[in-house]
């Protein structure tokens, strides 16, 4: 067996909202094995760096780029950066997301019947024209050169539908609260653009392919994380390590015959 078929050494990887609880993890793990990565976020003041991330920075391995992906100009001048200091992009990773946390306004987590019109524009306007924008102004580059890797970060709740009942016990003490629609949708529409661009940019090395997570332990509290994992066949929920080498299997060269996939990592979520 080939000891570099996993090899990232040396390449450069943007990463979209780099600076989130799993894009961190990311980062960590890629610089891990060598690569130089760009982290492209939102509002990258210092105190969001863990002291780890000074050090790569420091050390000439790690970039961190204000850039908003619903704003293409903003997109432009990050990568020109990226270009400037490196080289143009071997991966990209679109892990910017937007979803509706526990204690976000009843409005947002109420019923469908009276979801926001604009709780729907903006996270439609990250999870779907952030990614599509990227992808254009990135992997447009990546395909001028002739070769990258595009992983776009879906989720469960894109593949199959919310369980509702999973929040059941909210309903019931009075907090009329329901997964809302927007992300799942959101998500679900990763599956075709990553489908269309494979397809698109087969001929010119460029592979595309989508992760599905699971959800991430994150401290919820006791009653979800019960119900939560009483669905999944594995019994818990994910740890951020977990979602690691599905990354570098896809930014590396272990999966060159791969594009247009789905790569399902739930603990089991989706075989019931």
């Amino acid at each position: 067996m080939n000891e570099d078929l996993f090899s990232i050494d040396d390449s450069v990887i943007v990463i979209t909202g780099g600076l989130g609880q799993l894009g961190r993890r990311y980062t960590q793990t890629l610089m891990t094995r060598g690569a130089r990565v760009a982290i492209f976020d939102v509002g990258v003041e210092e105190t969001r760096l863990p002291p780890d991330l000074h050090s790569a920075r420091e050390g000439g391995r790690l970039i961190v780029l204000e850039a908003d992906v619903t704003d293409r100009g903003s997109l432009e001048a990050a990568l020109g950066c990226v270009e400037g200091e490196w080289d143009t992009p071997d991966g990209l990773i679109n892990n910017a997301a937007l979803d509706s946390p526990p204690d976000a306004p009843i409005e947002e987590n109420g019923p469908f019947e009276t979801y926001p019109e604009a709780s729907w524009d903006k996270v439609m306007s990250v999870n779907v024209k952030g990614v599509f924008q990227a992808c254009q102004v990135i992997g447009g580059r990546m395909a001028e050169a002739g070769r990258g890797s595009i992983v776009n970060v879906s989720s469960i709740y894109g593949l199959v539908s919310p369980d509702q009942g999973l929040y059941a016990y909210r309903r019931e003490s009075g907090d009329n609260f329901f997964k809302p629609v927007a992300y799942s949708a959101s998500k679900s529409a990763l599956f075709n653009l990553t489908r269309y661009l494979a397809t698109y940019w087969g001929g010119r090395g460029v592979r595309v392919n989508t992760v599905t997570f699971g959800g991430v332990f994150n401290d919820q509290d006791e009653i979800f994380l019960k119900n939560y994992t009483g669905r999944v066949p594995l019994g818990r929920m994910a740890r951020p390590e977990d979602y690691e080498g599905a990354i570098v299997f896809l930014l590396s060269g272990a999966s060159s015959y791969m594009t247009g996939s789905n790569l399902v990592i739930d603990g089991g979520w989706t075989a019931w």
